[in-house]
């Protein structure tokens, strides 16, 4: 790890206050979850417990937590609030890494672990467990006898798995270095058993992009086997187009009451693509582009273009539009392209380099035309504006190309590297 990078230990970490970007509370951290690793790897930091004002104690993950400084967590302000529920691959590192009798590998000492030190991995939201501050000698942490020492966390046994293990805990484990295409292929060729329980063994994000990678009858089985208060955690997760897609292959009865537990804006969104016919530019669109203000800047373009969880094809260009400027928006003005971003000064206002020459797509265009129109010029993204002039979303060449290709493509087995598990049980 880089050096500078913040080191926090979590027993500072317990009680502390949660707030939205907006300065309100949104409650108290209780525990850290973490997710042991295979390969000598430390344990991954998944999220926080919180317990909000009601007394729930819910999960936020660390994709959502923006700071950790000063005694308090900043989210993103995008918290979900249904109950947290410990899954088997996950430990809470307060309730049972703490006081936990391990062993040093060097000498084969039994110590106990007083505290546990976390650090962010540089440029990345991921957090990992950095070290561990343990006693020698016997007794818990409330003995004073025995020296104190911190160590790297891989001077101690005990915080890893087994690398041949064949659990789901192990599979998840090796699954977490591969892209979600990889895991998706891996996942296909497990038996229908195996393929559920490592996939409720995911966490929401990571399930959520590998079902945008699976065949949509892996999708409907995997999405039937889930408590319908976790399908919804992860239809939110997804791509709103992609939700849409799989929603669009369960009977109504499964959809109206998965769209009724996710939450309003989500499942608005995801009501407004199904109203379109499938392979048209509407249909194919994503309802989360980058859309900023004519005020805004340059440096305030590349900030949105930095965010990690975008795909390259919608970080490649922001689209300028009047308030509101969530989808559907106010006046689309036009689009600006990650190369020019790159080539004005930080304070130049969008509005005065956006690229209006370039025709937008109504709703109703036909796959082809979309297809057409992506290739003539050059691009990965496109907008989509409907008959008022707002923009609805923007069609991406990675769902573009999901619908030209054949239906089994994804069957192809193109995944020569990283032991991928064909197959294997």
């Amino acid at each position: 790890m880089a050096a500078g990078a913040p080191r926090v230990f979590v027993s500072h970490l317990s009680g502390v206050p949660v707030f939205d970007p907006n300065g309100d509370q949104v409650g108290r951290v209780r525990d850290l979850v973490a997710m042991l690793r295979v390969g000598g790897r430390p344990p991954r930091i998944l999220g926080l417990v919180v317990e909000v004002v009601s007394r729930r104690r819910i999960f936020l993950p660390m994709t959502r937590v923006t700071g950790v400084e000063s005694g308090q967590v900043i989210t993103t302000g995008v918290v979900n609030m249904r109950r947290f529920e410990q899954r088997p691959t996950e430990r809470l590192v307060l309730g049972e890494f703490l006081d936990r009798r391990v062993r040093l590998v060097e000498s084969d000492e039994e110590v106990t672990v007083l505290d546990v030190a976390i650090q962010q991995l540089p440029a990345r939201r991921d957090w990992e467990i950095d070290k561990y501050f343990v006693r020698k000698g016997r007794g818990g942490a409330l003995r004073r006898k025995g020296e104190t020492l911190t160590v790297e966390w891989s001077a101690v046994s005990g915080f890893s798995l087994e690398e041949h293990g064949q659990g789901a805990e192990n599979l998840v484990a090796t699954f977490e270095r591969l892209r979600p295409a990889d895991v998706a292929n891996a996942l296909h060729h497990l038996s229908p058993k195996r393929r559920v329980e490592v996939a409720a063994a995911l966490d929401d994000d990571r399930l959520a992009d590998v079902l945008e990678e699976l065949p949509e009858d892996d999708q409907v089985e995997i999405l039937g086997k889930l408590k319908e208060e976790r399908a919804a955690d992860v239809l939110e997760a997804m791509d709103p187009d992609d939700a849409a897609d799989l929603l669009s292959e369960l009977p109504e009865e499964d959809k109206e009451r998965l769209l009724t537990l996710m939450r309003p804006d989500d499942a608005a969104d995801v009501r407004r693509l199904m109203s379109y016919e499938e392979r048209t530019a509407g249909g194919l669109m994503t309802t989360e582009p980058i859309v900023l203000r004519p005020d805004a800047t340059v440096a305030d373009a590349l900030a949105r273009v930095r965010q990690q969880d975008l795909s390259p094809a919608l970080a490649a260009q922001v689209y300028v539009c009047r308030s509101p400027d969530e989808t559907p928006t106010g006046k689309y003005l036009g689009t600006v392209h990650f190369q020019r971003l790159l080539r004005d000064p930080p304070f130049t206002l969008v509005s005065s380099i956006v690229d209006s020459d370039l025709v937008p797509l109504p709703p109703d265009t036909p796959l082809p035309i979309v297809t057409s129109y992506l290739a003539a010029y050059n691009l990965v993204s496109a907008p989509v504006v409907d008959e008022s002039g707002s923009l609805l979303g923007a069609v991406t060449v990675d769902d573009v190309l999901d619908h030209l290709l054949p239906d089994d493509w994804r069957e192809t087995d193109f995944h020569g590297e990283e032991g991928i598990l064909h197959g294997r049980t």
